[in-house]
């Protein structure tokens, strides 16, 4: 068991009667802490804390990596000039479940994180990450046949649905408060560098013969990169505590986190000390409901808030705009058919900026302000959407510009709201006692929920049109901005302590 801790005597009075302390939701979004306000004054060593981000970004840049290599893979493997094979002729099911079978390995993947990912802690499960894409990278680039092939997908989306879970979790637990909103959204920036990455890899190869071996071999290098960097960077200190290990080794691993700036020793026992008496009154109530406490009192409402966003991030039209992108943009004249791998890279990029934007003004606007703006003009893409589809002619120079400019609109909106802040939040509002699986659950409804949908989406757009499938989505975008609204609350500045007393009230 963990030592004893040192808290100072306001902070043992603000613990020790927490049934007592129900503080109002504009007091704590108006009030930072004097732990807040002494971390806000802390320097930063910016060459650790980017170290802290790189390496576990890594993990999101692979999966986005193989989302941009997949599209065009799949079309090198299936071709009898380019594929290098005597078994590319696959059927629709077989060429589906290549695609598929990553999702499916990081649905499997979020089931271990949940069962044993609080067992792992976040830098081995990082670790595990590595091993799981390098392996994989390395079965499918040399896969003699078809079943290799499957295999290998389903061990990298093991690596996606670990990489996925730890990463958030660390590098919130890691890197100072007043730059974790920066530093988490730029790992969904990472998701599309590496989406972008794995469109120029299969515009680069895709008329080659096996280019799609080269198109999945390119991934070996950052995963290797990723299982260095975890073996050198420290394990978080929270975790440690947690687990039960001593707050010295804990403070030994939270100066490392604090580069030059954890020389003052005392100052980070200080920190850490707050950590293990805000963990111990949690682990309190968490360990005396078990299982049930993830879903009740103080847990349930940020459980809802992960969780729901997870679910409306993919229920609110993603994959049907996308789908759509390239068949808007060829009838704007933009793009011939054998160009849409050059407007995947150019939409590619415009994600990328929009992400930029989130990622530059998260720390500064704050993640409500984001998301209600965001969602609702993403809702107001997808009405434009639905009536263009419904109301007007397909060949009208008015419905094809009106869609462009609806598509950007779309993209540009959720990659400045849902698309970083989403996973953002699930690395900040879980409390420490159950933040493992409770961001296991919150990984297992977003890939579960992307997997439901692209397996029905055919199916509800060959039934309906488009125009009433857009109007679904619109429905569900209205739903999403009452949720935000009404149940997600500012955690901008706050260290994790703090935002773990936002929920003390809901006990």
């Amino acid at each position: 068991m963990p030592a004893s801790p040192r808290v100072s005597p306001r902070l043992a009075q603000e613990i020790g009667d927490r049934s007592s302390r129900t503080p109002s939701y504009t007091q704590l979004q108006a009030s930072p802490s004097e732990a807040a306000t002494q971390e806000q004054d802390q320097p930063i060593d910016w060459i650790i804390t980017s170290l802290l981000f790189l390496f576990p970004a890594l993990g999101g840049l692979l999966f986005g990596y193989d989302i941009g290599a997949t599209s065009g893979a799949i079309v090198s493997l299936k071709s009898a000039a380019t594929s290098g094979t005597t078994w590319y002729a696959l059927s629709s099911l077989q060429s589906g479940l290549a695609v598929s079978a990553g999702l499916l390995g990081a649905l499997a993947g979020s089931g271990g994180a949940f069962a044993f990912g609080e067992k792992l802690g976040r830098r081995r499960e990082l670790l595990l990450a590595s091993v799981c894409y390098g392996v994989a990278t390395l079965l499918t680039c040399t896969a003699g046949g078809y079943a290799q092939l499957i295999v290998g997908r389903v061990i990298y989306g093991l690596g996606i649905g670990f990489a996925m879970h730890a990463a958030p979790a660390y590098i919130a637990e890691t890197t100072p408060a007043r730059v974790r909103g920066l530093l988490i959204s730029l790992k969904e920036g990472m998701i599309v560098v590496g989406i972008l990455l794995g469109y120029l890899a299969s515009s680069q190869f895709i008329d080659s013969v096996g280019g799609w071996r080269y198109m999945y071999g390119l991934s070996l290098l950052p995963a290797v990169m990723l299982g260095a960097g975890m073996l050198w960077l420290p394990e978080s200190p929270r975790w440690l505590l947690l687990s039960g290990a001593s707050e010295e080794v804990a403070t030994a691993d939270c100066c490392r986190t604090r580069g030059q700036y954890g020389r003052d020793e005392g100052a980070v026992r200080g920190e850490v000390a707050e950590m293990a008496a805000t963990m111990q009154a949690s682990r309190r109530s968490t360990d005396e409901a078990g299982f049930a406490a993830l879903f009740s009192g103080r847990n349930l409402r940020p459980l809802t808030i992960g969780m729901s966003l997870m679910l409306f991030q993919q229920i609110t039209g993603q994959p049907s705009v996308l789908y759509y992108a390239t068949e808007i943009f060829e009838k704007a004249g933009f793009a011939s058919q054998a160009d849409a791998s050059k407007v995947s890279v150019g939409l590619g990029f415009f994600k990328l900026v929009m992400t930029g934007l989130a990622v530059l003004t998260v720390d500064s606007w704050g993640r409500r302000p984001l998301l209600l703006l965001g969602v609702s003009l993403l809702t107001v893409a997808l009405v434009a959407l639905s009536a263009v589809n419904s109301f007007l002619p397909a060949s009208s120079p008015t419905a094809t510009w009106t869609s462009v400019v609806a598509l950007l609109l779309y993209v540009g909106a959720y990659q400045a709201s849902f698309g970083p802040i989403s996973w953002l939040m699930v690395g900040e509002v879980f409390p420490l006692a159950v933040r493992g699986p409770a961001a296991a659950l919150a990984s297992l409804t977003n890939f579960g929920s992307n997997f439901l949908v692209s397996l029905v989406l055919p199916t509800v757009q060959d039934n309906l049109g488009l125009g009433l499938t857009y109007a679904i989505f619109a429905g569900i975008g209205l739903v999403s901005l009452v949720t935000i609204y009404n149940i997600v609350p500012e955690t901008r500045g706050k260290t994790l302590e703090e935002i773990e007393a936002l929920w003390d009230k809901d006990e």
